[in-house]
C-alpha cells in the first residue's frame, strides 16, 4: 500500500487537535476512518508513528521524522493547487529581448482596464521561444530570425500581430550616425553583432557578396556594450529602440532591410483562456503607428 495525503493530513491533525476525536471533526469524517488511515500509513511505512495510551497520542521518534515531513508534503502539495488555481488568473507574457517596444506601457494599461482580473506579468527570458518552452510563461512575443521556422509547429501555435522596422545601432561618434537613415550597404564592411538564438538579425539579410562579418553575442546587454564601445554595429527591431537606451549608441532607419515580423506564440494544448485577448488587443495597438525617436 502507498502513502496517501489522506493519511499524512490524518496524522498532523490527530498531533494538531491531540487525538482521534479531534483529528476526526476538524477532517469531518469518522474516529475509525481516522484509525484506519493511520494503520495504513505505518503499514505503508513499515514503522510506528503514534504511541497511545489511555490517556494521550504520542509520536513515535519515527513519528517525529514523518510528521516534518508530512508538514512540508502538505504545504507544497497547497502551493501546487494554488498555483494550477491561480493559472487562470494571471497572464504571464514571456519575451527575449524587448516586449512590445513602444507599445509596452498601453498594453499594461489597456490590459489592467478591459481585465482586472487577470494580472498581466511581463517575463524575460533570452531563449528562442521566450520563455515558453521551459514553462516560464503563458504566451510569448517571438521576433527571431528566420521566425516560423525555428519554431515547434506540432506543439505551439501562433499568430503575427504586427511588423517593426528594422533600425541599425551605432556608437555615437560613428561616422554613419551623422546620417538620418542608412542602408544595408553601408554595414557591409562592418562586424555586426548578432544573437543567433535570439536575435532577429543573420548576414542573410545582404546579398551573398556582400556579407559583414558577424560576431556573436548572447544579451542584449553585451549586444549594446560591443556597439557603444565601437566594435560592432547592430542590426535590430525597431522595439529595442524604447526598451533599451543606451548612453553612447544611437538608431539609425535602414531603409532597405525587410520588417520583422512580430508573432505570439502559446501551447497549442493548453492555451491560456486569455490567449485571444492578447492577440486582438496587440493586433489593435500594432495597427496604430507609433514614432520612434532615433537618438540616444
Amino acid at each position: 500500500m502507498d502513502v496517501e495525503l489522506r493519511h499524512l493530513r490524518c496524522l498532523v491533525a490527530i498531533v494538531d487537535t491531540g487525538g482521534f476525536t479531534g483529528a476526526a471533526a476538524e477532517l469531518g469524517v469518522t474516529q475509525p476512518s481516522v484509525s484506519r488511515a493511520i494503520a495504513a500509513l505505518e503499514d505503508a511505512l513499515g514503522v510506528r508513528v503514534l504511541r497511545r495510551t489511555s490517556r494521550e497520542v504520542l509520536l513515535t521518534t519515527a513519528g517525529e521524522r514523518v510528521l516534518a515531513r508530512a508538514r512540508r508534503v502538505l504545504a507544497e502539495v497547497e502551493d501546487l493547487v494554488g498555483e494550477a488555481r491561480s493559472g487562470h488568473t494571471r497572464l504571464r507574457l514571456g519575451h527575449a529581448w524587448a516586449a512590445l517596444g513602444a507599445h509596452t506601457v498601453e498594453l499594461q494599461r489597456r490590459w489592467a482596464a478591459t481585465h482586472p482580473d487577470v494580472s498581466l506579468q511581463l517575463v524575460r527570458t533570452n531563449t528562442p521561444t521566450g520563455g515558453l518552452a521551459e514553462g516560464a510563461c503563458d504566451i510569448a512575443v517571438v521576433r527571431s530570425a528566420p521566425g516560423p521556422a525555428r519554431l515547434d509547429r506540432v506543439r505551439f501555435d501562433s499568430a503575427v500581430v504586427g511588423l517593426e522596422a528594422r533600425y541599425c545601432a551605432l556608437a555615437t561618434d560613428d561616422p554613419l550616425a551623422r546620417r538620418r537613415q542608412l542602408r544595408l550597404a553601408h554595414l557591409a564592411d562592418r562586424v555586426v553583432a548578432i544573437d543567433p538564438r535570439t536575435g532577429t538579425t543573420t548576414v542573410e539579410l545582404w546579398p551573398p557578396d556582400a556579407r559583414p562579418d558577424a560576431e556573436e553575442i548572447h544579451d542584449v546587454d553585451d549586444w549594446l556594450a560591443v556597439i557603444a564601445g565601437g566594435r560592432c554595429v547592430g542590426v535590430t527591431a525597431e522595439s529595442t529602440l524604447t526598451q533599451y537606451r543606451r548612453h553612447g549608441v544611437v538608431f539609425r532607419r535602414l531603409r532597405d532591410a525587410p520588417p520583422v515580423p512580430v508573432r505570439l506564440v502559446w501551447w497549442r494544448d493548453d492555451p491560456h483562456p486569455a490567449t485571444t485577448d492578447v492577440v486582438g488587443l496587440l493586433a489593435e495597438l500594432y495597427r496604430r503607428r507609433v514614432r520612434t525617436p532615433a537618438g540616444s
